[in-house]
């Protein structure tokens, strides 16, 4: 049963910057299109960012311009850079993939288990 793991999150003061990491736990064939969430306390969970398998990417209006998705598809790997960080920016962030594990598979859906993002005011 393949994992996203995601890593780099943590306590930052507004302005600062953060790079959130996901990657599967163990090695697959091929990772699709991938997306970051996040989801504050007393508020639904909202997309972030996504980028699709040709690296195309699209951003939350509230995060555009301060917030760049990226991919390593080597690694099978997605980053989230944080500038520009506001107290409102606090949430977990979640991310989730389609992913392929292994040539005889169709994509599926994946998520990870979220990492704390705290922008203190």
């Amino acid at each position: 049963q393949v994992q996203l793991v995601e890593s780099g999150g943590g306590w930052v003061q507004p302005g600062g910057s953060l790079r959130l990491s996901c990657a599967p736990s163990r090695r697959i064939y091929i990772a699709y299109a991938m997306r970051w969430y996040r989801q504050a306390p007393g508020k639904q969970r909202e997309l972030v960012a996504g980028i699709d398998t040709d690296g195309t990417t699209d951003y939350a209006d509230s995060v555009k311009g301060r917030f760049t998705i990226s991919r390593d598809d080597a690694k099978k790997t997605v980053y989230l850079q944080m500038n520009g960080l506001k107290p409102e920016d606090t949430a977990v962030y979640y991310c989730n993939g389609n992913l392929r594990e292994y040539t005889f598979n169709s994509g599926t859906e994946y998520w990870g288990q979220g990492t704390q993002v705290t922008v203190s005011s």
